[in-house]
C-alpha cells in the first residue's frame, strides 16, 4: 500500500511540477520600441542594457523600429556608425520601416547594412506584439 501511495504521489508531482519549471526556464522577455527620432536610440540602448542586466538569462530579443521622416538621416553612415556600435553592445536590433523609406524617397542601399529593413514598421511592431513582445512608442 505504501509503495502504491508513493508511486502515485511521484506521478502527480511530476505531472504538475515539470511544466511549470519548463516554462520558467524557457521564458524570455522580448521588447520592441517604435521611434521616429534617431537621437532617441541612445536612451533606448541604455534601457536595453538595464533590462538585460535585470532580466539576466530571461532577456530575449530587443528591437528598435525607426519610422517617419527621420529615415532620411540614416543615410549619413558616418553619423550612424556610433549608433550601430552602441546597438551591437546593447544587443538591440535596429529595424527600418520600408514604407517610410519609400515615402521619403530613401534608397535602402543608402542606409548602413547593419540595419534591417522591413516592409512595414507598424505591421512589424504589431506582429511582434502578437508574439508577446512588450512594446512602447516614443
Amino acid at each position: 500500500m505504501k509503495i502504491l501511495f508513493f508511486n502515485t504521489l511521484a506521478i502527480i508531482l511530476s505531472i504538475f511540477t515539470n511544466p511549470v519549471k519548463a516554462q520558467e526556464i524557457h521564458h524570455k522577455h522580448n521588447y520592441v520600441v517604435l521611434t521616429n527620432k534617431i537621437p532617441q536610440l541612445q536612451p533606448i540602448f541604455l534601457t536595453a542594457e538595464a533590462l538585460a542586466e535585470e532580466d539576466g538569462e530571461s532577456f530575449g530579443d530587443f528591437q528598435a523600429i525607426i519610422c517617419g521622416a527621420t529615415v532620411k538621416d540614416l543615410t549619413d553612415k558616418e553619423a550612424m556608425q556610433t549608433f550601430i556600435e552602441k546597438a551591437e553592445k546593447a544587443a538591440v536590433k535596429v529595424v527600418v520601416c520600408g514604407l517610410s523609406l519609400k515615402k521619403f524617397k530613401v534608397d535602402p542601399k543608402d542606409i548602413p547594412k547593419e540595419l534591417e529593413v522591413v516592409a512595414n514598421g507598424l505591421l512589424h511592431d504589431f506582429q511582434l506584439q502578437k508574439k508577446g513582445y512588450l512594446s512602447i512608442e516614443l
